[in-house]
Formats: C-alpha cells, structure tokens, sequence
C-alpha cells in the first residue's frame, strides 16, 4: 500500500552510524552503495550475496576500517541491536514483516524496499551534486514518476551548483563574522541577477560581485 498521508521530510546524518541492510541482491546493494555514500559503517545479513555486493563486499575487506560487512545466514532480531536504521530488501515478504515488527519494537527506523506500508521512512529518487541534494517522491504511490522526474532534471544540476554553495556560504560566514544577520538580506535577488550563468562560464569572481552588490542594496 502507498502512503497517503503527509511525509515529514529530513536529512538522516548517518556517517559513523551503525545501519542493516537485510538482503543480498541488486535491491539491496544499491541501498548499501546509498549508505557508504554518506559515511554509514554496513552490517549485511543474507545466505547469498549477488555478483555486485559480493563485490563490493570483497573489495571492502580490510581497505576501509570495517565500515562494510557482511554475515552469511537468515535475519534475526538480535541484529537490530545498536543500530540507527534498517534496510530490508528481499522478495520476501515474511522476512520484511518480522524486520519490520522487531524494528518497530526496538525504535529503530526501518526501510521496506518497494513497500511503503512496512516503513517508517522512505527514500526519494535523488540527484546529488557535491553538498547539493535534490529529491523527488510520490508517497510510494508511483516510484516510476519519482525516478523519471530525477532523470529529467539531473541534466540541469552539474557541479556549478557546489561552486555557488562555496560562494553563497562564504558571503555567509563573512557577514555573521562582521556579527551582523544573514537574514533580511536580499539573496533571491542575488541568485535572480545570474549568478550561475557567471559560474557556468568560469566567472567566478563577478559572480561574488554581483552577490555582494545585491546584499548591499
């Protein structure tokens, strides 16, 4: 079932945190590619492990501090102990009921691939560009429409984006320094004057110009 109430949405911070991933396929090395991503350290728990985790798993081991492993045998309760969240990915569904049940139990948050009914938290299609992360989600009522629209604006997102981060923080960090307020200054007008076109063509530096002349004004 799709979740039709409203979602709350947040940024987890899961770098240096324990997390489970329940399952050993594509589904689920694509949630574990999503968790070292951003810093998480990995348990894996399933009987077999597909070519690419298998992989991955491999190449994890002893190279990065054990923020990857895996055991090779079925889920039980006990490997929710200690951990921030857990991934279930796997084709079934009696599996994904008791993760679910004993996540639920232990207050740790819980993740059923491709069924929302059996989540505490979702994940949006997603294009990231360094600090940059833009997501689309439709409440698990089609994962389709989410992936297609992340395809069809990711092409607009490249990494001048992070440099206008880079930018718009310094301007920011300054000011607070000076101990003035960020706020009620005029930043939408600042990214409104072409600020990114400027990056876009290298030019940086009239770009900080610019910026510093409409939080001026």
């Amino acid at each position: 079932m799709p979740v039709d109430e409203p979602l709350y949405p947040v940024n987890l911070r899961v770098a240096g945190r324990r997390c489970l991933v329940v399952g050993g396929g594509r589904v689920a090395a694509d949630k574990v590619a999503g968790l070292l991503e951003c810093g998480a350290r990995v348990h894996v728990v399933a009987p077999e492990l597909g070519e690419a985790l298998a992989d991955r798993v491999a190449a994890a081991a002893g190279a990065d501090g054990g923020r990857l492993t895996w055991d090779q045998r079925p889920y039980r309760a006990a490997d929710l102990d200690g951990r921030m969240l857990v991934i279930v990915a796997t084709d079934s569904p009696a599996i994904t009921e008791a993760v679910h049940r004993d996540a639920e139990r232990a207050g740790v948050l819980v993740n059923a691939a491709d069924d929302p009914e059996h989540c505490t938290f979702t994940l949006p299609a997603r294009v990231r560009r360094g600090r940059l992360l833009v997501t689309f989600a439709t409440g698990g009522h089609s994962p389709a429409l989410a992936t297609w629209l992340r395809r069809r604006f990711e092409s607009e997102f490249g990494p001048e984006y992070d440099t206008l981060i880079d930018v718009l923080s310094d301007a920011r960090a300054a000011i607070r320094a000076e101990g003035r307020s960020t706020e009620g200054l005029d930043w939408q007008g600042a990214l409104d004057s072409g600020m990114l076109e400027l990056i876009r063509q290298g030019r940086v530096a009239e770009a900080k110009e610019r910026l510093q002349a409409c939080l001026s004004s």
